[in-house]
């Protein structure tokens, strides 16, 4: 799956930072997530997979669970919340093309807005489990008790770092002690977890399913696509994250220094090889690109990953597997390294290859969309004209390029199933406070902390101090968060940079087929694509063949990948999905 995390720090989760950047909270040092199942010697497996409601869209194959599938119809329209946009701000560049919205000034608090006029929690106590990427903040600090103390709740934080989340998450949901409310990431939908969550979850309909949701004004401006991922077992179970549905991983080149050369960014792939053999200078110890297979996904028009990985062609599905893009783009990736232009960092992956760009060792290399605003945060403190972005995809030929939208949510907090009304309305209560939107009092208090603890605001720039980077980590927008928007007021032209390239990436962006939808397959098909990920690196570092990749598709649709192709044709034919369509704009979509 693709990396979906949030920015760092002033913004919002613009993709949501290396997989393992919710927020950018965490970074990772390599191109992209690694795809393996966490979960395969958890002890997972003792799971029982009990029935639910059963779904409209019908399953193929016996013997599977009646959670299996997909919710769609009046079913789901019944059971989604009403949309009722927010319009307490509007943003400095409205959302386009599936994008985020920017904002590029930070306002005073006096003059920020009251989304949550009543404090909506009755001073509850409960426990959530979220992961956390850095050192976990001492119970009672600062930051906890006012946002607590401003919901009217009490929060029990069950950190997990975030890089063996789902192998604690896995224990957790194996075992009979679930804390009353736990964040999933949709990297960690593996094995049975899917299927676990409809079994060990709340059903939220009852407190959110259409105009019910009104009583929480900021989770009812949610957009209605995030809410149709958040129904899993044909429940409304999932509190969103929502994210925008443009691409999340971008190419980066140290646009200063292309300036300075007299050099252009890529329009092609053969321009990106040729530009990379003009710059590619080892004996420097400078090298022209990173890992690109994230980007060459795109480049190269390949399609998502599960469950997202079918086309249509001639009335026949056809997986991301035994697509010719998809061996295309393996090739390209191959290519680089094999002329010598990857940085041994990337073949070894260790270190950062972001870091090593902005250090000017390396020209060019791909990562989550927040990595813009990380590199410019921390190297314009020394160096006012340092210039990192993102250009554009293309295609192979340098036409437009075949993108394809990502999910419009792609992590959730979820409610235990025994958990009472009042905690239920507790834990919903700190969900409408942490959805509020950007340039209200609720959204600066959960990003920033208290002012004058955490933070301070001096010539329209917000600036967290020690204590604020301490304690003031991402936690409470897990519970909920708004439309997706960017905002480093800081850095107003990265903000107008992200933005821009996510608008223009999305004048190229399609739905794939099922786009929206969450899906879940049957347990017998969750590890079926276990070993693709290991097979990409080989290939493109040399150590195996793209024929091999070919080989290993052909096991995979005698291994299962017919019988799932069956599954997904019957799921089709229920959903009336028709396959894909331009991407649709729009705050609901």
């Amino acid at each position: 799956m693709t990396p979906n995390s949030p920015s760092t720090g002033s913004g919002r989760h613009s993709t949501g930072s290396s997989r393992h950047a919710i927020d950018s909270g965490p970074h990772s040092t390599g191109p992209g997530p690694n795809r393996r199942s966490f979960l395969a010697s958890s002890g997972f497996a003792v799971l029982a997979v009990a029935g639910g409601a059963p779904l409209l869209a019908a399953c193929g194959g016996g013997g599977g669970s009646k959670n299996e599938g997909t919710t769609t119809g009046k079913k789901l329209k019944d059971l989604l919340p009403a949309y009722v946009a927010s319009d307490l701000v509007s943003p400095d560049i409205p959302a386009r093309n599936g994008s985020a919205a920017g904002f590029t000034k930070a306002l005073p608090a006096a003059e920020l807005k009251t989304s949550v006029p009543e404090r909506l929690g009755m001073g509850g106590e409960f426990t959530v489990m979220s992961p956390i990427w850095g050192n976990v903040p001492k119970r009672g600090n600062p930051y906890w008790t006012a946002m607590d103390k401003a919901a009217g709740v009490r929060v029990t934080w069950q950190n997990q770092q975030g890089d063996t989340y789902g192998q604690k998450l896995g224990a957790v949901l194996a075992s009979s002690s679930v804390p009353d409310a736990v964040v999933v990431p949709g990297w960690e939908l593996t094995g049975k977890i899917p299927s676990a969550i409809a079994n060990k979850f709340a059903d939220l309909g009852p407190y959110l399913s259409g105009d019910k949701v009104k009583e929480y004004p900021n989770l009812a401006a949610i957009p209605t696509g995030a809410w149709q991922r958040s129904v899993f077992g044909g429940k409304l179970r999932g509190l969103p994250m929502p994210s925008a549905t443009t691409p999340n991983i971008a190419p980066f080149h140290r646009t200063d220094l292309f300036e300075k050369e007299g050099l252009k960014a890529p329009t092609s792939a053969q321009q990106f090889y040729d530009l990379c053999k003009q710059l590619n200078a080892p004996k420097s110890k400078v090298w022209a690109c990173g890992d690109m297979t994230w980007a060459a996904w795109n480049i190269f028009g390949v399609l998502p990953e599960k469950p997202y990985y079918w086309k249509l062609v001639d009335g026949k599905l056809v997986n991301r597997y035994e697509t010719d893009e998809y061996l295309e783009a393996l090739e390209w990736s191959r290519k680089l390294y094999s002329a010598g232009f990857v940085h041994p960092d990337a073949k070894a992956e260790t270190g950062s290859i972001g870091d090593l760009c902005a250090a000017g060792k390396v020209w060019m290399y791909c990562h989550d969309l927040s990595d813009w605003y990380g590199k410019a945060a921390v190297q314009r403190v020394d160096d006012k004209k340092f210039r990192m972005e993102a250009f554009d995809y293309f295609a192979p030929d340098g036409g437009a390029p075949t993108l394809y939208a990502r999910p419009p949510a792609d992590i959730w907090t979820f409610v235990s199933e025994k958990a009472d009304e009042k905690t239920v309305r507790d834990i919903l209560a700190l969900a409408n406070f942490t959805a509020a939107p950007y340039g209200s009092k609720e959204q600066r208090l959960r990003m920033y902390g208290v002012e004058g603890v955490h933070h301070s605001l001096k010539d329209g720039v917000l600036t967290k101090n020690g204590k604020g980077n301490n304690e003031v980590f991402s936690t409470y927008e897990y519970l909920a968060s708004p439309a997706p928007f960017i905002a480093y007021a800081d850095l107003p032209d990265v903000t107008r940079g992200m933005v821009g390239w996510q608008q223009r990436q999305g004048a190229h962006t399609r739905k794939p087929l099922f786009h929206g939808m969450m899906i879940i397959e049957p347990t017998r098909y969750t590890e079926l694509n276990a070993e693709f990920e290991d097979l990409e690196k080989d290939i493109v570092r040399g150590r195996r063949k793209v024929s091999d990749m070919r080989q290993a598709a052909a096991d995979w649709k005698s291994g299962g990948g017919d019988k799932l192709r069956d599954w997904y044709k019957k799921l089709l034919d229920g959903t009336g999905a028709t396959g894909e369509t331009a991407a649709a704009g729009g705050s609901a979509s």
